[in-house]
């Protein structure tokens, strides 16, 4: 009997210039928003405060910003890394031109740009992912740079997957 087991991908499957389309995308909602944002000690009243959220710029409470970070590279990893990372090296050119809303959908797509073999940790390489997350409308609401430390396929893995 044949046996697949889902993972991310190794090292090796990584092809620069691919673009991975994430999917279900994540509806966020005002108890996710709620939750994380006290889960966290943000106090910051856009997250929070309705009735004074009415009377600011866009008329409501807004998604917490470091929630929709999360949820973005939470949706890329079972397709990405799921198993195979070793570690998050760093973010970079963390952006949020839009505000997410109660009720909006978070949709992910992830843009391979760089990879490398690491020079100090044989059996392990270095790949940068650019992560976007857009809307509903397909409007873009967040943006990040991702290097990870990935995982090189095992000897034994060969290509029977």
């Amino acid at each position: 009997m044949r046996e697949i087991v889902q993972r991310g991908l190794w090292f090796e499957e990584f092809e620069l210039g691919v673009v991975y389309r994430h999917r279900p995308g994540r509806t966020i909602t005002e108890a996710d928003n709620v939750l994380f944002t006290t889960l966290t000690m943000n106090t910051q009243s856009l997250h929070l405060d309705a009735a004074w959220s009415a009377q600011q710029q866009f008329g409501e409470r807004l998604v917490n910003s470091m929630f929709t970070l999360s949820t973005l590279v939470g949706l890329s990893v079972a397709q990405l890394s799921q198993g195979t990372i070793v570690a998050n090296l760093g973010f970079s050119e963390v952006k949020f031109p839009k505000p997410l809303f109660h009720g909006d959908t978070l949709y992910a797509e992830t843009l391979i740009t760089d990879k490398r073999e690491s020079r100090s940790r044989p059996g392990e390489g270095i790949v940068t992912f650019s992560h976007t997350g857009r809307n509903q409308h397909g409007e873009i609401v967040a943006q990040a740079v991702r290097a990870t430390l990935m995982q090189k396929r095992p000897a034994a893995e060969g290509d029977a997957q």
